[in-house]
């Protein structure tokens, strides 16, 4: 299941996962499987229903981390935070120094405007472990961004589009601040490297807006 969902081959790595499931419905390793193929897919809702059933008859804490951490990411992405928020706690502190993890949260809270200076606190924490992570370092700038803090945030997202030059979330993220900074041509070629990165069709509809119109003074840039 998971070498065709890498392949891209979705429907059958969704079969594959389904009959490893009914063969063993209690398998942890079975269904974590499964939500990651339907993730993969882009259906998260369905990912997170999938741990949702082990839970139900396994019950809820015989989730280890590495479960709730899959559910608490197909929450978040489905737009149910408040559980996500939850699950991703939850699995912080039984894993409170993983660097995925902490950067997850950190970059939730973050991006949500809310925890933001505790958020950047977990992501500090992750990028003390993988300082050559782009997309943990773009986290790091975004805290600082929506801190207001340009300048400091500036070198750190050059540093991590260098590191993920291909990830369109992070290209934005750097044009957001060079504008803010006043480097406005900077910015505008930054968004439209953007829009040639295959961007999802919300993340292009607002690159093209910001290229149109650039951003206002209390602007949040782009979301994950």
């Amino acid at each position: 299941a998971l070498a065709l969902a890498e392949r891209e081959r979705h429907a059958e790595a969704e079969a594959a996962a389904l009959a490893a499931v009914a063969a063993r419905p209690d398998s942890p390793e079975a269904v974590l499987t499964l939500a990651e193929v339907h993730r993969g897919a882009d259906k998260h809702a369905e990912a997170a229903a999938a741990i949702d059933a082990l839970a139900a008859r396994s019950g809820e804490d015989s989730l280890d981390w590495q479960m709730l951490f899959a559910r608490g990411v197909a929450l978040e992405r489905s737009g149910q935070w408040p559980r996500a928020e939850a699950d991703l706690q939850k699995a912080l502190s039984l894993q409170p120094e993983n660097p995925e993890l902490l950067n997850y949260l950190g970059y939730a809270w973050v991006d949500r405007g809310t925890h933001v200076e505790e958020g950047m606190a977990l992501v500090e924490r992750a990028v003390a472990q993988r300082p050559r992570s782009g997309a943990i370092q773009d986290s790091l700038g975004w805290a600082k961004y929506r801190l207001g803090r340009f300048d400091e945030a500036l070198p750190i997202l050059e540093l991590a589009v260098e590191l993920e030059p291909g990830d369109p979330e992070i290209n934005e993220h750097l044009g957001d601040v060079y504008w803010k900074v006043g480097r406005r041509r900077e910015a505008e070629f930054q968004w439209r490297r953007v829009l040639t990165l295959n961007p999802d069709p919300a993340r292009r509809a607002t690159v093209e807006a910001k290229i149109r119109d650039g951003l206002p003074e209390a602007a949040a840039g782009g979301a994950r």
